[in-house]
C-alpha cells in the first residue's frame, strides 16, 4: 500500500531532522525538532518559544515527570496526527499531553485506556494489549489546517484571499495557533525568502526542501537559479531566491499546496500551476490540477487535453478525456484532430501487427464496451445500450475509413 505522500514527508521531518532549529535533551536523549512545526500545532510550545525558550536552540528537560519515550510520542503526535506507545507508559503520555495543554490527545489516550481496561476485564487472559494507538479520522484536515496557516503567512497579502477566501476553523485561528508570531515581517522561523515579480514569500526549508526535490538541490546548492545578486532588498537576515518565469499567482498555489497538500486552480491558471508543478517536481500537484482540467472537458478542449495528460504522464486524466470522448463520439468523429490523434497513436506502435493495441482505440473501446454489455447490479438502460452499440459501429467504420485494421 502506497504511503500517504504528505504524512510521510512529516513523519521523515521528525525521523530525518532536516533543517532542525531546536534539539531537546529529555533526561539527555536528543530530540531534534522544527519550532515552526511545533508553534502551528501546539499553543504550549508557541508559548514557550517566544518566553521561555526563546533563543535557545539546546532546551534540556530534566523533570522527573517528563519520560523521553512519552515526549518522543507527543512529537510524533504533533508531526503527523498519529501516535503509537506503549501500554504500559501510556500514563506517563496522558500526564505529559496535559501538560503541553493538548487536551484532544489527552481525552483520546483516556477513552482507548478505558476502552483496554474494559476489555481486559471481558476476556481472558490468554492475550493482551501491549501498543496503544492514535490515529486520525478519515476525513481529518487537522494538520492541512495547522499548516495551511504558515502558508497563509507566507503569501503576499495581495494573495492571500485567493487561496484561501474562507477562515481557518476557530480552534486553528485562536487556541492553537499562535497568529501574532507570523504576522511580523519578516514572519519568524522564515529561513527563506522567494521573490517573484518583486512580490515576497516568506517560507520554510523545511517545507520545501521535504516536498520537493527541485528546491532541495536549489537550496541545499546555496541557491543556485538566482540568489539575490550583491545587497539584500527586502530582508537583511534571511536569504533571498529569486524565481524567473512563473507569477506570483501561480507560486501562491505552489506554496499553498507544499504547505497544506491542497490548493486553489481556477480554469485560467491551471496549465501554468500544472507546468510549474511538473518543473518543481510536484507530482501531487499535477495530479491536483489534473482532477480540476477533468471537470472543464468539453467537446473543443478534449483531444488537446488528452495530448496534455500524455505529455505530463497523468493516466487517470488520460482516461477521463477517453471515456469523455466516448460519450460525445458523433460530435467528434468527422473531426481532424481526433483522426490525426488516432493515427499518431498507430504509427507509435514500431512494426505494428494487426493484433497489436493502440492505446487510444483501446481506451475508447473499452468504455464504449462498458455501457454495451449487460450490468447485473442495476437496471438495463436499454436505450443507452443502444446508443452504444450504435457509436462502436461508428467508430469502427472510422477505423475503416482511415485504413486500420485492429
Amino acid at each position: 500500500m502506497r504511503r500517504d505522500s504528505y504524512r510521510e514527508f512529516l513523519r521523515r521531518c521528525l525521523a530525518d531532522s532536516p533543517y532542525a532549529d531546536v534539539c531537546f535533551l529529555v533526561h539527555g536523549v536528543p530530540m531534534p525538532a522544527h519550532r515552526v512545526i511545533l508553534n502551528a500545532r501546539s499553543s504550549y510550545f508557541a508559548h514557550m518559544f517566544m518566553s521561555k525558550w526563546r533563543d535557545r536552540p539546546i532546551i534540556e528537560l530534566k523533570h522527573k515527570l517528563v519520560k523521553p519515550w512519552a515526549f518522543e510520542a507527543i512529537l510524533q503526535y504533533l508531526y503527523t496526527d498519529r501516535l503509537y506507545i506503549e501500554m504500559d507508559k501510556i500514563d506517563d503520555c496522558i500526564r505529559l499531553a496535559r501538560q503541553c495543554k493538548l487536551e484532544y490527545l489527552k481525552s483520546q489516550l483516556e477513552i482507548r485506556l478505558r476502552s483496554i481496561q474494559l476489555f481486559g476485564m471481558s476476556k481472558t487472559r490468554t492475550c493482551s494489549i501491549t501498543v496503544v494507538s492514535i490515529e486520525p479520522e478519515s476525513q481529518s484536515t487537522g494538520l492541512q489546517d495547522a499548516f495551511g496557516r504558515l502558508a497563509e503567512f507566507a503569501l503576499p497579502t495581495a494573495l492571500t484571499s485567493q487561496q484561501f477566501p474562507r477562515p481557518f476553523p476557530l480552534e486553528i485561528s485562536s487556541d492553537v495557533f499562535d497568529v501574532s508570531v507570523f504576522c511580523e515581517e519578516p514572519p519568524l522561523y522564515a529561513d527563506v525568502c522567494f521573490i517573484v515579480d518583486n512580490r515576497t514569500f516568506y517560507c520554510h526549508k523545511v517545507f520545501f526542501c521535504g516536498r520537493s526535490d527541485y528546491f532541495r538541490a536549489m537550496l541545499d546548492g546555496h541557491f543556485s537559479e538566482s540568489s539575490s545578486p550583491g545587497k539584500q532588498l527586502f530582508s537583511a537576515s534571511i536569504p533571498e531566491v529569486y524565481l524567473n518565469d512563473v507569477s506570483p499567482d501561480v507560486f501562491a498555489a505552489v506554496v499553498a499546496f507544499i504547505y497544506q497538500d491542497d490548493a486553489l486552480v481556477t480554469e485560467e491558471n491551471v496549465y501554468s500551476v500544472l507546468c510549474f508543478a511538473d518543473v518543481y517536481l510536484l507530482n501531487g500537484l499535477k495530479r491536483l490540477c489534473a482532477r480540476a482540467i477533468s471537470t472543464f472537458l468539453d467537446t473543443e478542449n478534449v483531444l488537446t487535453v488528452l495530448r496534455t495528460s500524455r505529455l505530463f504522464n497523468l493516466p487517470k486524466l488520460e482516461a477521463d478525456c477517453c471515456e469523455y470522448v466516448s460519450k460525445h463520439l458523433e460530435k467528434l468523429i468527422d473531426d481532424e484532430e481526433f483522426h490525426s490523434l488516432i493515427l499518431e497513436d498507430v504509427s507509435s506502435v514500431r512494426n505494428r501487427q494487426q493484433t497489436d493495441s493502440i492505446p487510444v482505440v483501446d481506451d475508447i473501446r473499452f468504455h464504449l464496451f462498458k455501457s454495451v454489455l449487460p450490468n447485473v447490479t442495476s437496471d438495463e438502460d436499454e436505450d443507452g445500450q443502444f446508443d452504444s452499440e450504435r457509436k462502436l459501429t461508428l467508430f469502427n467504420n472510422l477505423l475503416v475509413h482511415l485504413g486500420i485494421e485492429c
